[in-house]
């Protein structure tokens, strides 16, 4: 499942060597591009995977985020999403909590909504729950709607013209973005309920691209420093796209 990442990360890895004028290294550019994937993929922590490797752990984290920050170049931005959304009839949005190790004094990121700490995500598919996008992390306690606002989703959505399924944490989101009827459901008129049917399962297909995300273990429980986490995000966007066969490292 790996194989065409892996072999994208080394050559991107071997190039980058041969420009810093690298002479020797503990581990070469395929061994280090497998040691990042094998982080990502797996989750373990730099101790275990140093013991593997035979190397230390400070060089085995070295080695990890420099990967993480070729990969992270190559992932695919908010325009260029745009233009792959564009030829969809439609897409979805929803955002979802990347778990962090963070204490009950860490506010800004603790989400209310799943009662844990956590950094913010957007997500966006296409009408086949195939992940099309995703946004940089933000602290857990932003909402939603807050969060694709800061990020231009919305914006980005009516420039392009293309039409958007949200839940109601997207309520009052306007241009392109549909939400469901809000209120009690016995209030509902029967044909609103009707259409908050049919919404919720166009926007239930969106969970295929987050089951994308969480095959990464290293997002279901994140450990690193909240700085990092949207470079471990646009790394495994990048991997995922180049398994799609839409790579753009050569």
């Amino acid at each position: 499942m790996l194989s065409g990442g892996l072999l994208c990360l080394a050559a991107s890895l071997r190039e980058r060597h041969q420009v810093l004028g690298t002479r020797w290294r503990r581990l070469d550019a395929g061994r280090q591009a497998l040691l990042a994937l094998a982080h990502l993929q797996c989750g373990h922590t730099y101790a275990q995977f140093a013991a593997g490797f035979a190397i230390g752990t400070t060089t085995a984290y070295h080695y990890v985020a420099e990967a993480v920050d070729v990969l992270a170049v190559f992932a695919p931005t908010l325009t260029e999403a745009m233009k792959t959304a564009s030829t969809k009839v439609f897409v979805i949005l929803d955002g979802t909590l990347l778990p962090i190790d963070r204490i009950a004094a860490d506010r800004p990121f603790y989400s209310g909504k799943h009662k844990k700490h956590g950094m913010n995500l957007q997500v966006i598919s296409d009408p086949a729950g195939r992940l099309l996008w995703a946004s940089p992390a933000l602290p857990g306690a932003i909402h939603d709607i807050k969060a694709a606002r800061t990020h231009g989703i919305i914006n980005a959505l009516e420039e392009a013209g293309v039409e958007c399924w949200a839940d109601k944490g997207y309520r009052g989101a306007g241009g392109t973005v549909r939400v469901p009827y809000w209120g009690r459901w016995e209030k509902l008129s029967a044909g609103q309920q009707a259409v908050n049917r049919a919404h919720t399962k166009i926007r239930a297909l969106v969970e295929q691209a987050m089951a994308t995300l969480k095959t990464w273990w290293i997002l279901r429980k994140l450990r690193c420093s909240t700085i990092h986490i949207t470079s471990l995000v646009q790394a495994i966007l990048t991997l995922h796209t180049a398994q799609a066969g839409k790579a753009q490292c050569e």
